[in-house]
């Protein structure tokens, strides 16, 4: 039978939540807030793990200090991570800001924006299939007297 999960992948995942919790609950530090990690990613060696966050802000500049301060804290969240999971050597934790879920959020909104838009210029001019019938029967109207002549 197969492996599912490789064990790297395992590790990613229980770091991932074992890494949610400890900054959720034990990080008092002022500077990070609400962080979110959205992934994990060991390497094959166990010796990194690039931990993807995000915070719900979008000045870039409250962003950077956010992950600065989530970089300089993290040999001692390493230390308390460590302290939870069972493993011979504990990945050193190299924390990257995740844009995608902000990305996300923004391409949302234009879709939405966009939608209302046409929803309003609809209810302004008539439906498009009205507008459709119409020209079609002006346009078979014409033909029919031109044919006549």
């Amino acid at each position: 039978m197969a492996k599912e999960f490789s064990r790297t992948r395992r590790i990613a995942q229980q770091l991932q939540q074992e890494l949610a919790q400890v900054l959720q609950r034990d990080m008092k530090d002022p500077r990070i807030g609400f962080v979110t990690v959205n992934d994990v990613d060991v390497s094959r060696d166990l010796s990194y793990a690039k931990v993807f966050v995000t915070f719900f802000e979008e000045d870039k500049a409250v962003v950077q200090e956010k992950l600065n301060a989530l970089i300089s804290a993290a040999p001692y969240i390493r230390t308390l991570v460590a302290g939870r999971m069972k493993l011979r050597v504990m990945p050193e934790l190299r924390f990257v800001y995740d844009s995608s879920l902000v990305e996300g959020m923004r391409m949302s909104n234009l879709v939405s924006q966009v939608i209302n838009q046409d929803k309003a210029k609809q209810q302004q001019f008539g439906s498009a299939d009205e507008v459709l019938n119409e020209d079609e029967g002006a346009t078979d109207d014409t033909d029919d007297t031109k044919g006549k002549d």
